[in-house]
């Protein structure tokens, strides 16, 4: 996923934007079938002559929604300044028109409509207790983010992009039971941005008495990534793991060292480090020491750059921030 560019594809299905209001009623047969695409609805948020609200409204009687798999949320009214309170009212209030939804991404809003810090989020749980045959759920955005704990037997992938996710919200999905969760991928972001948590909040994802099914972790786009990693390095929840990834945040030669001088990694199928402040010692001996038991290893710095002052003081950044 990528917060440059809108989702061209949820769920396993290429993503579809539902076409603006216009003075032509809208023809069926001009739309694809209702279960080959992941329907994407948004509005304007500068300057939108129509709700999202409504916006879906239409949706739900141009679509055969009975049919519907996927659903995206784009951008509503004032995304930088106003919470998705209508927007996952509106989703509630249609469940019974959606019975086949396993699918929805809340906020597929890319940083020319709102910057990921500068989305105005809420209590999301509603649209996890409305749809309880939901597979796969994603929100964008950490401001004013809530996530209490909760309990859904059939969620299978779950991703929470954010720019500094607030620490209630990391306990709060840290706490939920999700017996059926295979992927988990957290990007938690920056103090700087509203990410309050700390190593300890990341307890129960280390020990995985909750995520009995989960096979791909990740913890990413940390400020603490070092911490992170230092406590996977005997965390239980990776002896079960197939992929790790704790990419995009303040790694360093610490953090990855850490992960080396721990339990084995060799069982994982892939360990990814992109965007990292690794020296070039470090990296060789990551690939060196995993690559030969077929680990996919991805190590390379990308874009990952640090700032020096006069002073000497070194200042390095996570990859998503504002």
């Amino acid at each position: 996923m990528t917060i440059g560019s809108h989702l061209q594809e949820f769920h396993g299905l290429p993503a579809f934007t539902f076409p603006e209001a216009a003075d032509k009623p809208l023809r069926a047969s001009a739309l694809p079938s209702p279960e080959s695409v992941a329907w994407r609805v948004a509005v304007d948020s500068y300057d939108s002559q129509e709700s999202w609200p409504d916006a879906f409204a239409r949706f739900l009687e141009a679509v055969d929604t009975t049919r519907v798999r996927a659903l995206v949320v784009g951008a509503w009214s004032d995304v930088y300044d106003s919470a998705p309170t209508e927007v996952i009212e509106a989703l509630v209030a249609a469940r019974d028109r959606l019975p086949e939804l396993r699918a929805v991404f809340l906020a597929d809003v890319v940083m020319e409509e709102c910057e990921i810090s500068w989305i105005v989020q809420g209590d999301v749980s509603p649209v996890l207790e409305a749809f309880p045959l939901l597979e796969e759920f994603g929100v964008r955005g950490g401001n004013q983010l809530v996530f209490p704990a909760v309990r859904h037997e059939r969620l299978r992938r779950l991703t929470v992009e954010t720019g500094g996710m607030p620490a209630e919200a990391v306990r709060g999905v840290a706490g939920s039971d999700l017996p059926a969760l295979v992927h988990l991928d957290l990007w938690l972001g920056t103090s700087e941005y509203g990410g309050d948590y700390e190593a300890g909040d990341l307890e129960p994802f280390f020990a995985g008495h909750r995520l009995p099914a989960l096979k791909h972790l990740a913890l990413r786009n940390s400020e603490i990534q070092d911490a992170i990693c230092s406590s996977l390095a005997s965390a239980p929840v990776v002896a079960r793991l197939d992929t790790l990834d704790v990419s995009m945040g303040v790694l360093t030669d610490d953090g990855a060292a850490a992960l080396l001088s721990g339990q084995p990694l060799t069982h994982l199928r892939s360990l990814d480090l992109h965007h990292n402040y690794l020296s070039g010692k470090v990296r060789s001996r990551l690939l060196e020491t995993l690559e030969p038991h077929g680990v996919e290893v991805r190590a390379d710095q990308d874009d990952a750059e640090s700032d020096e002052e006069e002073d000497g003081t070194v200042w390095r950044f996570v990859a998503v921030g504002e």
